[in-house]
């Protein structure tokens, strides 16, 4: 038998003179800040692009790579390493830290905003890149290499851990992007302040360095405390009239304008509706049901969390019990408390006859059951995301007909069938790839131009030709002729959205880029 290989050796360490455990915690923080700043890109393009997937996609892609980049180059840094470790902490602070504020100014002043998004997103990955390496380097005559190595790798993954539970369940809701980004750039600066300390013995004199980390905390500091303000001058930029309304909550922005005779709501930046012509939409959305079903008792309202469709619903003397179920309840309450909203509701959130649900919808329908609904309403923001996209799939509309009654009808808000054919058509093909028989139609919505909904019903079904007299807009004439196409709206051959393929986010998503 062979003999056993002997033992690697390592070099015997340095005399220590570096507070190597404290430097580990450096590499904790560091992996927190760079995770949150990646995070920071992904949502705030998010919101401002529509489809999540593909912006998170992308903007994790070139942060990694460029972390990749950052390596490579940490090879060509051979001198001074202490004090380039400490430059590099007030880089990344500055460009991470003033991330989300330079972002939004680009989305307001130019359009070049995936060119400053991505460039950002290189930067700070590249810097980020260069310090773990950094780092090493300097503590490789300090601790054994196996254990160095180590203990980077198991505090920096920690670190990733750590700001991937505290982004969505504190940071966002609490604080905001730009509050976010600025308050963790502070801190990746406080790592650089602490460094001069630990790192005294590589530095020497550290009056002038440590005179720049102060420098930068200030500004970020600065920053941080008119964040407030900045975030609403820059949404005052992006909209056209004065902001009367604004909140971050755990899963949008929500943002009301008040202009001349009227006041808008914006989701994440999107239009959900004007006071001017919002009835026009809403009546259109329940009452064509109504007149199939004029007896109708029990009704679901699935988002809509504005009150407004429960507001023509409770129109009806037959309905008994409405249940809104509306994932946001920063939303829900915007609409009972804040008193434009509510008074355009007409308190109808308070009335003893509706029962608010906030919870996911598809989860809902999947892990409730009762009596059957006579009427569903199904009024969900533009699926830009996919994770709205999941509601206008087979299968949601298949848990849907599961708490229908057997002549129950649904009304679903499909997009503009004028400005994203495609997509209208497709969800008129997702209904009936579920088992529904399906009866789109249209109207015009100034706010919004051409916009389209469908009837569908487990039943063949007439168009409606009847709706609740005294309503401003529909009348039983103008409620017929909303069920006839022109040919431009026609039916154009499209997939079914699945949960699988996703492939109205798509669809939307190309269609509605060339008209922005």
């Amino acid at each position: 038998m062979g003999e056993a290989p002997p033992a690697e050796k390592e070099a015997p360490l340095a005399q220590p003179t570096l507070k190597a455990p404290l430097l580990f915690i450096s590499v904790l923080l560091i992996a927190s800040c760079g995770l949150i700043y990646e995070l920071v890109a992904g949502t705030l393009s998010s919101y401002l692009l529509g489809d999540s997937v593909t912006q998170f996609s992308t903007v994790i892609g070139v942060y990694l790579s460029a972390m990749g980049l950052g390596s490579w180059l940490s090879k060509f840094l051979n001198r001074d390493l202490a004090r380039r470790f400490v430059d590099l902490e007030l880089a990344v602070a500055l460009v991470g830290g003033f991330s989300a504020p330079i972002l939004f100014q680009a989305f307001a002043h130019t359009h070049a905003f995936r060119v400053v998004l991505y460039s950002v997103v290189m930067a700070v990955g590249t810097l980020v890149g260069l310090e773990i390496p950094i780092l090493m380097r300097i503590l490789k005559d300090q601790v054994r290499f196996k254990d160095l190595v180590a203990g980077v790798l198991t505090l920096d993954y920690i670190g990733a851990l750590f700001a991937s539970l505290l982004f969505p369940l504190l940071l966002m809701p609490k604080l905001g992007l730009v509050r976010t980004s600025l308050l963790f750039g502070l801190l990746n600066a406080a790592v650089g302040l602490w460094s001069t300390h630990l790192l005294k013995s590589q530095l020497g004199t550290t009056t002038w360095i440590r005179f720049r980390c102060l420098a930068v905390m200030a500004l970020l500091a600065l920053g941080l405390a008119f964040a407030g303000k900045f975030t609403l001058a820059v949404e005052e930029e992006i909209f056209s009239d004065e902001i009367v309304y604004a909140r971050d909550s755990d899963y949008q922005r929500i943002v009301l304008t008040r202009g001349r005779g009227s006041f808008q709501l914006f989701l994440n930046g999107n239009l959900q509706f004007s006071s001017a012509d919002e009835y026009r939409y809403h009546e259109a959305l329940v009452h064509p049901a109504f007149g199939l079903r004029p007896d109708a008792r029990r009704v679901l309202v699935c988002g809509g969390g504005d009150g407004l469709a429960v507001r023509e619903i409770l129109k009806h003397p037959s309905v008994q019990e409405v249940v809104l179920v509306d994932l946001d309840p920063a939303m829900t309450d915007m609409a009972r408390s804040q008193p434009m909203v509510r008074q355009l509701n007409g308190a109808a959130l308070a009335d003893p006859r509706v029962q608010v649900v906030n919870a996911d919808a598809m989860v809902w329908l999947q892990e409730t059951s009762g009596a059957p609904f006579d009427l569903a309403f199904v009024d969900f923001p533009d699926p830009n995301t996919y994770a709205l996209g999941k509601l206008y799939t087979s299968r949601f509309y298949r848990l849907l007909q599961r708490r229908l009654a057997e002549d129950g009808m649904i009304t679903v808000q499909s997009t503009s069938p004028l400005m994203a054919r495609q997509s209208f058509w497709c969800i008129t093909a997702t209904m009936e790839a579920s088992g529904l028989k399906v009866r789109p139609f249209h109207l015009a919505v100034p706010s919004f131009g051409v916009w389209g909904f469908a009837l569908a019903s487990r039943q063949d079904f007439e168009v409606p030709n009847r709706v609740l007299p005294g309503l401003r807009h529909l009348s039983d004439a103008s409620t017929a002729a909303m069920f006839a196409f022109p040919k431009d709206m026609d039916r154009v051959p499209v997939q079914v959205n699945r949960l699988d393929n996703q492939v109205l986010v798509h669809l939307y998503t190309r269609e509605w880029r060339r008209w922005s």
